[in-house]
C-alpha cells in the first residue's frame, strides 16, 4: 500500500511538472568562463530520461546523454568553451515532439572570480550556527510548509537565528578582530525535528528559508567581504537528509549506500589507513549510515560523485566563498575527496578546503593533507585539516599540574613532521560538538587564558566558537547546551554580548582578552608565518618562540601557583640578540632579559627586541 501511495505521488508531482513546462535542473545555472568547460546536469522530470535533448548555442556542446535506472533522471554533458553570457533553451523532445522546454543561463563571471584568495594563516575564524546566533527577521521564522516549527524553550529546536541577524552583526565580528567566517551549514534541512544544526541536507542548492533565500546569503557574503571578512561554507558529502527530495524517487539503487536496509557506521575511522583490517569492517565504516536521518551518499556513484563536485563550485562561484569545511571527512569515498579537491583548486589556484578528521593521533589527521607520503600511495589533495590532537593535547595538558600537562601540548606540536603543511592546520580551544571550552578547563579562567593565548599565539589558523568570547557555559554536554544562543542575538534578551549590555565583569574582561589579541595578530607576520621553536617545559613554565628575520616574540605559559622567575640562560639560542621587550597584554616595559618575573597561572606574550 505504502509503495502504491508513492507511485501515485510521483505520478501527481509529474503531472504538476508538465503542467506548468518545466523540469528540475541542477545546476540551475553556471557561468561563461570557467576554466573547467565540461558541466553535467542533472534533469528530473517524468520519464525525462526517455527524451531526445536539443542544444543550440555558440559555444556550447552537447556532449552526451546519459539515462540512468529511473525513467525520471536524465544526465546531460556538456562542453561550454568560448561562450557568451546569455541564455539558450534545452529542449526534450520525445516522439518527434517538444514536451519541456529548460531556459538555462550562464553567467557573468565577476572580475578577479578564479583568483580569489582562501583562507590563510593570516586568519582568524569566527565559528558560528546561524540559528543560534541572532534572530534578525523573526518573520521568517515560521515557514509555512516546512516540517518543523520554531521552538525557542526546545533546546534541540528551532531558535530563529538567520542570515539577517549576521548581517546586522558584522560590525561587532570585525571589531573583535575576525577576518573569516565559518558558518554550520545553512542550506534546507526541511526534516521533522533537530534540524537546527543543518547537517541533514534536504536540498543542495537552496538556503534553508528559515535562514533567508539564496540571494540574502550571497548579498551577507558581499557584505562581509567589503569589511575584509572572508565566508567558509560548511558542507557534507557524505550523506543527505532522510527528506531530501530526491529519497522519494532516487535515480538509481546505488545512490544510497545499504538502502533501505542500512546498517549504522562503526564510526572506526583508522579502518581507513589500517593495512590489517579487513573490507567487511571497512566497508561497513565507509557505507554504514551516519544515523537514521543521514542517508549515506554514494560516491562511487559517477553522476553523484560529478554532482557533489560542481555543488561545491558552484557555491564557491555563487558566494564568493573563501573556503570550504568539509564535515565527516574520512567517511565518504576518499579517492572521489581526493577528486573533489584537485577541481576545486583546478578552477581557484588560492582557495583552501579543510576536512574534519575527529580523531586525536596526528597520523590518522596527517593522512588526508595534501603532500603526505603514505605507505599507500594515497594523497588526499586537501590543503588544511581540523587539528583535533592539538586541542587534546591543550584542553588535557592544562588541566593536568605541572610538567607533565604542559608535555602534552609539547608532545603535540612535536608531531609537526607528521605534517605535510602544519602551518596551514585550522587549530581551535572548542567548537559546536565538543564542550565549551571554559567548561574544558573547569571554569579555570586563568587557564581560559593561557588556552586562548596558546591558540592565537602558536602555528596554524585559529577558529573560535561564538560565544566563548563571551565565557558562555552549560550543564553537562547536550548539544543544545553547547549551541545555546549568543545572549544579545533576540529582542528581549536581557543580556546582550553584542554591546556588553549585563554582561558580568568577568565575561567582559575575556571578551576584551581575546579581543586585544585578535587585533594584534592582525599584522603580525611573525605569527602567521614565522618559525616556531619551542623548549621542553621545565619548573612548571612552557617557553616557545615565533620568528622570523624581522621580527619575534616570546610566549610563556606558567602554570605556577605562585609568582614565578624566568631564569633564560637555556633560551640563549634564540634570546642572544635580545634586550628588552614589550608584553602585548599589559604593556608592561621589560629592559634585560636575564631573568623574568611571571605572574601566577600566567600567559604572557613578549615581543623581543
Amino acid at each position: 500500500m505504502k509503495k502504491l501511495t508513492t507511485s501515485l505521488l510521483i505520478i501527481f508531482l509529474a503531472i504538476q511538472v508538465y503542467s506548468s513546462g518545466n523540469v528540475r535542473v541542477e545546476p540551475m545555472f553556471w557561468w561563461a568562463g570557467m576554466k573547467n568547460p565540461n558541466l553535467q546536469l542533472m534533469v528530473y522530470g517524468p520519464e525525462i530520461g526517455n527524451s531526445r535533448v536539443s542544444v543550440d548555442y555558440p559555444g556550447v556542446t552537447l556532449k552526451s546523454v546519459s539515462q540512468v535506472e529511473n525513467p525520471n533522471y536524465l544526465f546531460i554533458d556538456l562542453h561550454i568553451e568560448g561562450a557568451r553570457p546569455g541564455t539558450f533553451p534545452i529542449t526534450f523532445f520525445r516522439n518527434g515532439k517538444a514536451i519541456a522546454d529548460y531556459s538555462y543561463e550562464l553567467k557573468h563571471r565577476e572580475p578577479g572570480s578564479a583568483n580569489r584568495k582562501g583562507f590563510t594563516p593570516a586568519d582568524a575564524m569566527y565559528l558560528i550556527m546561524p540559528d543560534r546566533f541572532a534572530n534578525g527577521n523573526p518573520d521568517n521564522d515560521y515557514v509555512e510548509g516546512m516540517k518543523e516549527k520554531p521552538n525557542r524553550n526546545l533546546k534541540g529546536g528551532r531558535h530563529g537565528g538567520d542570515i539577517q541577524g549576521l548581517v546586522d552583526n558584522l560590525d561587532y565580528i570585525a571589531g573583535m578582530g575576525f577576518t573569516a567566517i565559518w558558518l554550520n551549514p545553512l542550506l534546507e534541512n526541511d526534516q521533522p525535528s533537530y534540524s537546527y544544526h543543518g547537517y541533514s541536507t534536504t536540498d543542495f542548492y537552496k538556503v534553508d528559508p528559515r535562514y533567508g533565500t539564496n540571494e540574502e546569503y550571497q548579498a551577507f557574503a558581499l557584505k562581509a567581504r567589503d569589511k575584509g571578512i572572508k565566508l567558509i561554507m560548511d558542507m557534507i558529502f557524505n550523506h543527505c537528509g532522510s527528506e531530501h527530495w530526491w529519497m522519494k524517487d532516487l535515480p538509481s539503487s546505488d545512490w544510497i549506500n545499504q538502502y533501505p536496509d542500512y546498517q549504522i557506521t562503526n564510526h572506526v575511522k583508522t579502518l581507513i589507513q589500517d593495512p590489517n583490517g579487513s573490507e567487511y569492517d571497512r566497508n561497513q565504516m565507509l557505507n554504514g549510515w551516519f544515523v537514521p536521518t543521514m542517508p549515506d551518499l554514494n560516491q562511487h556513484n559517477p553522476f553523484l560523485a560529478t554532482y557533489l563536485i560542481q555543488n561545491s563550485i558552484w557555491w564557491i562561484e555563487y558566494a564568493w566563498l573563501s573556503g570550504i569545511r568539509m564535515d565527516t571527512y574520512p567517511y565518504p569515498d576518499k579517492h572521489m575527496m581526493a577528486e573533489w579537491n584537485l577541481r576545486v583548486l583546478e578552477e581557484y589556484p588560492y582557495f583552501n578546503n579543510v576536512g574534519e578528521e575527529w580523531h586525536n593521533n596526528a597520523a590518522i589527521v596527517s593522512y588526508w593533507q595534501k603532500g603526505k607520503k603514505n605507505l599507500d600511495g594515497y594523497d588526499g589533495q586537501i590543503p588544511s585539516m581540523m587539528d583535533f590532537p592539538l586541542q587534546n593535547a591543550v584542553s588535557r595538558g592544562l588541566n593536568e599540574p605541572g610538567n607533565g600537562g604542559l608535555m602534552q601540548i609539547y608532545d603535540a606540536l612535536a608531531m609537526d613532521f607528521q605534517y605535510p603543511d602544519p602551518m596551514n592546520l585550522v587549530i581551535f580551544p572548542d567548537n559546536h560538538d565538543m564542550s565549551r571550552f571554559y567548561m574544558q578547563v573547569n571554569e579555570d579562567y586563568d587557564l581560559f587564558r593561557m588556552g586562548i593565548a596558546y591558540f592565537l599565539t602558536t602555528r596554524g589558523i585559529p577558529q573560535i566558537f561564538y560565544g566563548t568570547e563571551v565565557l558562555l557555559t552549560h550543564p553537562g554536554d547536550n548539544h543544545g547546551d553547547i549551541r545555546k544562543d549568543f545572549p544579545g542575538g533576540w529582542k528581549d534578551d536581557k543580556i546582550n554580548g553584542f554591546t556588553g549590555y549585563g554582561l558580568t565583569s568577568r565575561q567582559k574582561e575575556a571578551q576584551e582578552f581575546i579581543r586585544k589579541l585578535l587585533l594584534w595578530r592582525k599584522d603580525k607576520e611573525v605569527v602567521h608565518s614565522g618559525k616556531t621553536t619551542h623548549f621542553l617545559p621545565f619548573e612548571g613554565m612552557y617557553v616557545y618562540f615565533r620568528h622570523n628575520e624581522n621580527d619575534m616574540i616570546m610566549v610563556v605559559l606558567n602554570k605556577n601557583s605562585g609568582e614565578t622567575v624566568l631564569k633564560t640562560d637555556r633560551l640563549t639560542e634564540l634570546l642572544k640578540d635580545k634586550s628588552s621587550a614589550t608584553e602585548v597584554i599589559t604593556g608592561k616595559k621589560i629592559s634585560g632579559l636575564g631573568s623574568i618575573s611571571l605572574p601566577p597561572k600566567s600567559v604572557s606574550i613578549f615581543e623581543l627586541k
